[in-house]
């Protein structure tokens, strides 16, 4: 959908800021608590939580993350559920949301109601109440950010550090063809898994593919080792392996574990748990590269600024 209006009274600006963010109050619905809990104040108000905070924050920009061909809704939804994947990535679970919008005045209303239900739509699924933010005027552009709060699900927070070398990589769902298929934001968050791996004592390392597995899975290389994929990747129809390593925006958690004994009792639990969901062991971590083994230094994902 096409976020600019030429019709004036359609447009953000035939109603102002203060106007606006009432009918925003209106399409969060019961997602937006009262002030000063929500909207409404400088601050919000959120209680005291117990246990390790985590905090991320991620945007969509129009012409990047999103362009005409991608429903105001799916945009909404999409903002969500990034933020969403990055708590997954360490076994956390979502707490509260902030949203800063800087939008054209020539913004269509309709554009921006669609967002908002949207994004409301995901919010009431995972139980995430939008508790303010704000809006800014800015000239030919769109860009939402949103700053999502959550804490650990459990006992432990999973990082992209504490593999070891001879650790198993593994990889849920498929990659590759992102665009393509519009999983880019069909998809849907890891955060049951992201919980239960975090649970699991034989998963040292994790970390959520947003910008390719070539260019992500070096990040949870232990020092001196490097990633052997020993295995056919799960891909997506039509992709081959540079499009399943660099192609981005998959969304699925990639973690290591320990081997032997404990990945068969992983494998196993993981196929009861979540039957429904593809888990698929890729590689290990090695001190080098075996011979017609893939270099990832070769294939590169995507990269802010370069």
């Amino acid at each position: 959908m096409h976020p600019f209006t030429k019709y004036h009274p359609e447009s953000v600006a035939a109603l102002g800021e203060e106007a606006l963010i009432g009918r925003i109050r209106r399409w969060l619905g019961p997602v937006s608590p009262r002030a000063p809990f929500g909207i409404g104040d400088d601050c919000a108000v959120l209680p005291g939580a117990r246990g390790r905070q985590l905090l991320t924050v991620d945007p969509v920009v129009y012409g990047r993350h999103f362009d005409d061909s991608i429903p105001a809704r799916a945009v909404g939804t999409k903002l969500l559920k990034r933020n969403l994947s990055d708590l997954a990535a360490m076994g956390g679970r979502p707490s509260a949301a902030v949203i800063a919008l800087s939008l054209d005045p020539r913004t269509s209303l309709r554009w921006v109601e669609g967002f908002y239900c949207g994004l409301a739509a995901v919010a009431r699924r995972h139980g995430v109440p939008v508790v303010g933010g704000d809006i800014t005027q800015a000239e030919g552009v769109i860009v939402a950010g949103l700053t999502l709060l959550g804490a650990a699900a459990g006992p432990r927070v999973l990082t992209r550090t504490g593999a070891r070398i001879g650790d198993l990589i593994y990889v849920t769902g498929r990659l590759g063809g992102s665009l393509r298929s519009g999983h880019h934001w069909k998809f849907t968050p890891r955060l049951a898994e992201g919980a239960w791996l975090a649970d699991r004592p034989e998963v040292r390392a994790m970390m959520d593919v947003s910008d390719g597995l070539a260019k992500d899975l070096p990040a949870l290389a232990p020092a001196g080792t490097v990633p052997v994929l020993d295995r056919a990747l799960p891909r997506r129809a039509g992709c081959d392996l540079r499009a399943a390593l660099t192609d981005g925006e998959d969304y699925e958690l990639v973690f290591t574990a320990a081997g032997g004994a404990a990945a068969i009792a992983l494998e196993r639990a993981w196929r009861k748990k979540f039957p429904r969901v593809r888990l698929t062991r890729i590689g290990r971590f090695a001190r080098a590269l075996p011979p017609g083994a893939p270099n990832l230094a070769d294939y590169h994902g995507y990269e802010h600024l370069r």
